[in-house]
């Protein structure tokens, strides 16, 4: 179908990160958006005040009988009310992916996927294209600090930068020129079933890339017809990064390739966010931007809301806001708040995300909060799925080493902050937690 002669189109989920980027793309071309959504958020008042009409019950009335397409995120329940009324429509009713997929596929399209990583490399990514050739379209599953937004729009860009979900398979919706691979760690194994299932979905994405791959040393994907390009810290890749260290409160590194050595600097802390600066300086130059242009963008970025987001800092306290919800991007985070906030004390709420989730990986989950000083930790949050016997934050609780910690209610979180007089207080996780960042700063700073 072409989705750029549609007139009004209904959201199932509308106030998702990724949904949301959708319907502004719509709101941009004059299409009328309404949509269904849980709760209100930041997201959904803004898209409000973008034109659109959102309603937060499930009302199979206010589904527009007009609609031309439904656009639904997997996160909708099978037994969601407004389900028969949308198939009772007889116009298609497609995932968020197979939209992007319409939209970008008849577009010079650049992706970025990977377990961890891929939202902030592909902000920083857009960033790139955006200040170094004047003009970007980007579809991001963060919204991104210099624009505050998610996605960016322009007739005449030169490039789409889109942001590829490897949940559901949601990539192979794709046929970008170019790509980057940050990681393939195991995860959604509720989707994959297997650490090697995933890794085959993530070859199965490069085989659909024409033109380049860009991916980390430990991803061991080739694809089929596309050019493969390597970075990482080992002397082998094709772009080395090298010689870390932080400087004036940049976090910098030398990254040396076959045509050029340069010196990086960017305004995130962590090796993790270099090597994600790293991935975009390759891409871009193998795509054809001027290298120094490169460089000077990525100095200028600014980060990703959620993604080690310095929320409030005074003389007593500094609070970061991270997405992180698996345990290689939980040691991540505590890590870069180890190395800028060196002898600080660092106290960890944790909201876990997914019961398959926490069962997968407990032992790992465990063993990095365990790593914190001092460790709140939250009831799972469920999303789209229903409890699992012995799956409890209760029980992993018992499996970390700290001696400071406990179990937290929702309503009993902001006095436990209050008693944990922290030094560095960090909120991590995936689900609802992010409602509780503004009364945190409220508290911090009275």
């Amino acid at each position: 179908m072409n989705v750029n002669i549609l007139h009004k189109v209904y959201f199932l989920g509308i106030g998702g990160i990724g949904m949301s980027a959708l319907a502004r793309y719509f709101l941009e071309h004059g299409v009328q958006v309404s949509g269904y959504d849980k709760t209100p958020s930041e997201i959904t008042e803004a898209l409000e005040q973008e034109g659109a009409q959102i309603h937060f019950s499930e009302e199979p009335n206010l589904v527009p009988q007009d609609a031309e397409l439904v656009v639904y995120t997997p996160a909708i329940p099978a037994n969601h009310n407004e389900w028969e009324a949308v198939k009772g429509l007889g116009v298609p009713v497609l995932k968020r992916a197979q939209v992007l997929g319409l939209i970008s596929n008849v577009q010079q399209t650049l992706a970025v996927a990977g377990t961890h990583g891929k939202t902030t490399t592909s902000s920083m990514f857009s960033h790139v294209v955006n200040t170094v050739a004047g003009s970007v379209n980007a579809f991001i599953g963060g919204v991104m600090t210099n624009y505050g937004t998610n996605h960016l729009f322009n007739e005449n860009a030169p490039f789409t930068v889109v942001e590829a979900d490897e949940y559901d398979r949601s990539f192979l919706h794709l046929k970008p020129k170019g790509a980057i691979i940050t990681s393939t760690d195991a995860d959604h194994l509720d989707i994959y079933g297997s650490s090697n299932e995933m890794i085959s979905g993530f070859q199965a994405f490069a085989n659909l890339v024409e033109q380049v791959v860009v991916a980390h040393e430990d991803v061991h994907v080739k694809p089929e017809q596309a050019k493969s390009i390597s970075y990482g810290k080992q002397e082998s890749n094709d772009y080395q990064l090298t010689n870390i260290h932080v400087d004036n409160g940049f976090q910098c590194g030398t990254v040396i390739s076959s045509s050029k050595k340069v010196e990086l600097r960017i305004q995130l802390p962590g090796d993790h966010n270099l090597l994600n600066a790293t991935a975009a300086y390759a891409l871009s130059v193998e795509m054809g931007l001027d290298a120094n242009q490169v460089i000077e963008a990525l100095a200028s970025f600014k980060g990703v809301k959620r993604r080690f987001e310095v929320v409030y800092q005074n003389n007593d306290v500094i609070y970061v806001d991270d997405y992180a919800h698996h345990p290689t991007e939980l040691k991540a985070a505590i890590q870069a708040a180890r190395q800028f906030y060196p002898g600080k004390k660092i106290t960890g709420i944790f909201q876990p995300h997914l019961f398959s989730r926490t069962r997968d990986f407990e032992p790992e989950f465990a063993k990095v909060l365990s790593t914190l000083d001092q460790l709140l930790l939250m009831e799972i949050y469920p999303a789209r799925e229903l409890p699992i016997d012995g799956i409890t934050s209760t029980a992993l609780l018992e499996k970390t080493t700290l001696e400071h910690k406990q179990l937290v209610q929702k309503e009993e979180l902001l006095e436990a902050v209050k008693t944990a007089h922290p030094e560095v207080l960090m909120t991590l996780g995936a689900g609802d937690i992010d409602r509780f960042v503004k009364p945190l700063k409220e508290l911090l700073s009275a």
